[in-house]
């Protein structure tokens, strides 16, 4: 038996949708379980929470549930929110799974354990240093250190998955709101971005990788960075979400100087970096160790994301 964390989440839900032909164990902070078929327990995931009855019976445990990044932290003390949550509760949990016999702990990190930002055409690798900057890829980067160890002390074996951007069906933050401003059309002022190149990750080709790891006896104790293999610049990224929208593209060619120094003047070079800066992850170890390809292409990743987001708009939720 499977325990998937945040079940009901975007990509906890995938995971369950692809894995019908196993027998599931469903944890998730909402009231509710949106995979009736399965035995469900609602809880937080924290340093102090039971979660007995969702392990029960489990060989694998997939956690996907976290406190995710937030562009505005409101919080008092969001480093301590963070690690009560990714650090502090990852870590519970998988000690609660040593102690029910649980043998493979997949825990879904981040590529922000590794940094922000590469430098063109340098990518991450999955045994670069960690060198988190924002307290969402510190207290990941503390929960993969810890994991480590138990995996060395103990007889359950740890996979470590580093996703980049996840998109796809029901995607939200930056993603979500870049797709909407595409699909009306407008003339988008990206022309000029095309020095830089972002890796990102199909929701279905990162749920693909970890059915994968579920099973190998190759991805025991081991770290893999995941992307779609197609590294692509801002410029592109608009272009395919154009194209995957039926929408005419037309990008104004403002140069990239306009955006950094809007970015010193308002204080967001932060958000600059992201729209105008490289971040890429080398997934050759990923492929070479599990032999294992991205099965969706970029392009149908964004035409499959691109339906979802046009189906949603076209019914008034959007």
């Amino acid at each position: 038996m499977i325990l998937i964390t945040g079940s009901n989440g975007f990509l906890g839900s995938r995971i369950v949708e692809l894995c019908q032909n196993r027998e599931l164990s469903l944890l998730d902070r909402g009231k509710e379980n949106k995979h009736k078929a399965y035995r469900f327990q609602r809880a937080e995931i924290n340093g102090h929470d039971d979660y007995s009855l969702a392990l029960s019976g489990c060989s694998t445990v997939i956690h996907c549930a976290g406190r995710v990044h937030l562009m505005v932290d409101k919080s008092c003390e969001p480093l301590k929110l963070f690690r009560e949550v990714n650090t502090k509760g990852t870590i519970n949990l998988a000690k609660q799974a040593i102690e029910a016999g649980v043998k493979r702990f997949i825990f879904i990190s981040s590529i922000k354990v590794n940094g922000e930002k590469t430098k063109y055409n340098h990518p991450f690798r999955m045994d670069d240093d960690h060198a988190s900057v924002d307290n969402y890829g510190l207290s990941k980067s503390e929960a993969e250190l810890e994991l480590r160890q138990l995996s060395k002390l103990t007889e359950m074996d740890v996979v470590i998955i580093r996703p980049t951007l996840i998109y796809g069906p029901g995607v939200k933050a930056n993603f979500a709101s870049l797709m909407n401003l595409v699909s009306k059309g407008i003339p988008m002022p990206f022309g000029c971005i095309t020095g830089n190149r972002r890796s990102l990750v199909s929701l279905d080709n990162l749920v693909d990788l970890i059915i994968t790891c579920i099973d190998s006896e190759k991805a025991a104790d081991q770290v893999f960075l995941v992307s779609d293999d197609h590294d692509i610049s801002t410029s592109e990224m608009v272009r395919e979400m154009a194209v995957a929208l039926g929408k005419s593209e037309w990008q104004l060619p403002l140069p990239v100087w306009c955006y950094i120094l809007a970015g010193k003047l308002f204080n967001k070079s932060d958000v600059i970096d992201r729209l105008t800066g490289s971040l890429q992850v080398d997934i050759k170890y990923t492929k070479k160790t599990l032999g294992w390809t991205p099965p969706q292409t970029l392009q149908e990743g964004f035409a499959k994301a691109a339906k979802a987001f046009l189906h949603t708009k076209n019914n008034g939720k959007k």
